[in-house]
């Protein structure tokens, strides 16, 4: 039976020593490594998402509680749809072409306390059936954090003075990321096309443009800029990293702003839009686009 175990200080360390250096080392991790870290409030979580393919069968996630309170939260699966712009609706029926993964999926513990500066580990497992269709299954790990119970009248609380009604807020918080499974004969392939660059309230510089993806897997990458000088002077002026075209979507409208404190004149030279796999899993190229600036 599997034991859910909280991560204490195994050197003998000081505790704020030792949580210091384990959650740089989860930053480190994030930089340098496939096993990202997700941050909201006072959560980390490593990685920021899990794909089960081949023989791989399980996945450990990390929970690392930076606050200075304990706090709880409730592990649960829910089901997403990716918008053209990026954004995610949750939902409860699969768009055509969409599978969930969630009756494939288990995990353990449902539920998380952890005490200021430390770290549980929450373990998922895959089970896939033999009746699979090939192609690519996705849910994503819900993390809710549960507010701690304050009496009414004590801290929280706010008065309308008109109502003379109390009431109490009490924000909720909440991370998901993707667990996907691949089955069988799996390719994805991504296109870039119309990119621009305009200047957003007359002096942002942004460049959009749009994601076409094809085959029967998502594609996920980083994306990277360089601007090139007509004196022939390369600049690199941004950097998106876990950029995702989740299937069964096509397209993808993307924006991002470019770096304005270098000094680079974006009326003149040209811009190299360069989308790859994340560098610590060995960079490939996925799609390429170019666009000549006036």
């Amino acid at each position: 039976m599997y034991r859910p175990k909280l991560h204490t200080n195994m050197f003998n360390l000081p505790r704020a020593i030792f949580f210091s250096l384990m959650v740089s080392g989860l930053i480190i991790l994030s930089l340098f490594s496939t096993f990202e870290v997700m941050a909201q409030g006072n959560l980390l979580i490593m990685p920021r998402r899990v794909v089960f393919e081949g023989s791989k069968k399980s996945q450990d996630l990390t929970l690392a509680n930076t606050g200075g309170d304990t706090a709880r939260y409730v592990v649960s699966i829910v089901q997403m749809r990716m918008n053209e712009d990026g954004s995610f609706l949750q939902i409860t029926t699969p768009d055509s072409g969409q599978m969930f993964a969630d009756k494939y999926l288990r995990f353990f513990p449902r539920t998380v306390t952890l005490p200021p500066n430390q770290t549980q580990v929450v373990k998922m497992q895959v089970n896939k059936s033999a009746k699979m269709a090939p192609g690519e299954y996705r849910s994503h790990v819900y993390f809710k954090s549960i507010p701690k119970e304050v009496p009414l009248g004590q801290e929280g609380l706010k008065k309308d003075s008109a109502a003379a009604v109390s009431v109490r807020m009490t924000p909720i918080f909440g991370i998901t990321i993707p667990a996907i499974i691949r089955v069988g004969e799996c390719s994805g392939k991504v296109a870039l096309s119309d990119p621009v660059v305009e200047l957003f309230n007359d002096t942002i510089p942004r460049l959009q443009m749009n994601f076409t993806r094809s085959g029967n897997i998502s594609v996920y990458g980083d994306i990277i800029v360089n601007h090139t000088a007509p004196d022939g002077r390369v600049t690199k002026v941004a950097v998106v990293k876990g950029v995702a075209i989740y299937t069964p979507n096509v397209m993808r409208k993307f924006q991002c702003n470019l770096d304005k404190t270098l000094g680079i004149d974006y009326h003149k030279g040209k811009l190299n839009i360069l989308f790859q796999t994340p560098e610590d899993v060995k960079a490939t190229k996925l799609a390429e686009a170019e666009v000549i600036l006036r």
